[in-house]
């Protein structure tokens, strides 16, 4: 069986899909092929459930010619947009693909009508192999880290031995704290901080942890993201926003306290452990007439005031990180 699986973006969704390959591989054993961005290759190239990662830079017609070469018994569309539509129409494969649930997004985002099934995105993902005689195994999520990219980071950075990992980045501002807050969150804890982002939060994350403390260390823009995902590894409790991070940590099963802000758990993609413990705590900010205000996010909130991150609560973060 030669199975194409179709995910074009981005972090979090691709680790989010990792029980699929991995069911496949090992439950069929599969000859398995994912087509994804190339900005994301590094993510899939190391799952050793893979065997071949095909990559394109914006549109399918860059690999779709030897796309056609393979004879793929089926595929799996995990994205369901224009680009994974391309792919099916060109290839003459059968083809399954998961119910995105767009309709009762809708609805919970325009008219805060809730008809959101709840059932977990990485479920309503499995559910695409459910013909194929496959089973959800219950392992949860998978992240792989180079050996060499574990190495690197030794040479970079000298962990403490016990320290809390706070990833204070996301795609979107709604769904990031204000400065002041993470700040405010880091002076609490006593316990060292690591803060983690990329380049976007490099300048920032220098002026929280001046700010916050000596016992706050601020990593964000020297890392790779496999770096970061080692830091992870690494500690005791993960900080994060609805981000790529946080299913990154749920991965690793550690304690996470995500926080929300325009985007709500009930979406479907809170940190997911499949049958192990559930080891999350969602902190948010509830009964706001206007959230969730996007199913993705904002370069600022619509309404102007940001209640769903101004009025979270610092102590009850903190409290959480200090049990």
């Amino acid at each position: 069986m030669t199975v194409l699986i179709i995910r074009f973006s981005s972090i979090g969704d691709i680790v989010l899909t990792t029980p699929v390959v991995r069911c496949l591989k090992t439950q069929k054993g599969a000859t398995v092929h994912y087509l994804s961005k190339k900005s994301y290759a590094s993510i899939l190239t190391t799952n050793p459930y893979i065997d071949r990662v095909w990559t394109i830079e914006k549109r399918v017609k860059e690999v779709l010619a030897e796309l056609k070469q393979i004879h793929f018994d089926y595929i799996i569309d995990l994205h369901r947009n224009l680009r994974s539509a391309q792919v099916k129409w060109a290839l003459s494969s059968k083809k399954y693909s998961f119910n995105k649930i767009n309709w009762h997004k809708w609805l919970m985002v325009q008219f805060k009508i809730n008809r959101l099934p709840a059932v977990h995105i990485v479920d309503r993902y499995m559910e695409t192999l459910t013909a194929l005689g496959i089973e959800k195994d219950g392992q949860g999520l998978d992240y792989f880290i180079p050996l060499e990219e574990v190495l690197k980071l030794k040479t970079k950075l000298k962990l403490p031995a016990s320290f809390i990992a706070f990833a204070i980045g996301a795609a979107h501002a709604t769904k990031r704290l204000p400065k002041e807050k993470i700040i405010a969150i880091c002076q609490q804890i006593e316990q060292p901080i690591v803060l983690l982002g990329g380049p976007a939060e490099q300048k920032i994350g220098a002026e929280i942890a001046q700010l916050a403390g000596k016992h706050v260390i601020n990593t964000c823009g020297n890392l790779s993201l496999h770096q970061s995902a080692a830091v992870v590894q690494k500690a005791q409790k993960i900080i994060t926003h609805d981000t790529g991070m946080m299913h990154i940590a749920a991965a690793f099963h550690k304690e996470i306290i995500s926080v929300w802000g325009n985007t709500i758990p009930a979406f479907g993609m809170s940190p997911y452990y499949g049958k192990k413990e559930n080891r999350n705590t969602s902190v948010e900010v509830e009964n706001l007439s206007c959230r969730p205000c996007s199913k993705i996010g904002f370069k600022s909130c619509p309404k102007g005031h940001f209640k769903c991150m101004t009025a979270q609560q610092v102590e009850e973060i903190v409290a959480v990180m200090v049990e």
